[in-house]
């Protein structure tokens, strides 16, 4: 037996490109400035996901990294990880799909790179209550009202939220309200605040270590 625990970690990703990445941010800074944000929230959220003793570690990712902010370090950091492109024509559809790509019989807890304050020890909760709770889904509220980490035992759990509108300020509660009329059982766990909105930055890098891509970005931001 190792210590690695029988669940598949997978973060849902995109590529930290100017103009493309954070684009809510870019009201009050330029485009490669919230491109950097993204990368740093994406630099934080794999080394938490890397350090976390899963079986398998899975990112489903879009968009060209050649053009990302930081390039070099998000592909040293992927090299860690299965990498598979994500597939569909809206964020929905690529949700579910990420999930039947990322299975290989295991559970899944997916994640995806806008909380930065993540910890491999939270990330080893939710997978416990997940594989403590075979026959549940395991839910991670977001303060904005969406949803931050979602564990399924297969991806066929995964499919009713595809029909789920996302980025809403109810889409959290009609996620749970998907699942539970498909037949699951939903075991929520600690929610967290999304670095999406300017308003966000700073709350999320205090609960970053100091030292973290995503404190540090935000700091150099506010200089």
């Amino acid at each position: 037996m190792t210590d690695d625990m029988a669940v598949t970690l997978l973060v849902v990703a995109k590529a930290p490109v100017p103009g493309l990445a954070k684009t809510r941010l870019m009201k009050a800074m330029s485009a490669e400035a919230a491109a950097g944000i993204a990368a740093a929230a994406l630099l934080d959220t794999l080394a938490a996901v890397a350090s976390t003793p899963a079986h398998r570690r899975v990112v489903a990712m879009t968009g060209e990294l050649a053009d990302a902010a930081r390039s070099d370090e998000v592909r040293e950091a992927l090299s860690q990880f299965v990498v598979v492109d994500q597939r569909g024509d809206d964020f929905a559809t690529r949700l579910v799909n990420a999930h039947h790509d990322a299975f290989d019989g295991d559970p899944i807890v997916q994640i995806g790179m806008d909380t930065p304050q993540v910890t491999p020890a939270l990330l080893t909760s939710v997978c416990t209550a997940l594989l403590d709770l075979p026959e549940h889904c395991v839910l991670g509220p977001a303060l904005d009202g969406g949803w931050w980490v979602l564990g399924v035992p297969n991806p066929t759990w995964v499919v009713p939220v595809g029909s789920v509108p996302m980025s809403q300020s109810d889409t959290g509660d009609l996620t749970r309200a998907a699942l539970e009329k498909a037949g699951a059982r939903v075991v929520l766990v600690e929610p967290l605040l999304d670095a999406d909105e300017l308003d966000d930055l700073q709350a999320v890098a205090d609960l970053c270590a100091p030292t973290s891509n995503f404190a540090r970005a935000v700091a150099d931001q506010s200089r």
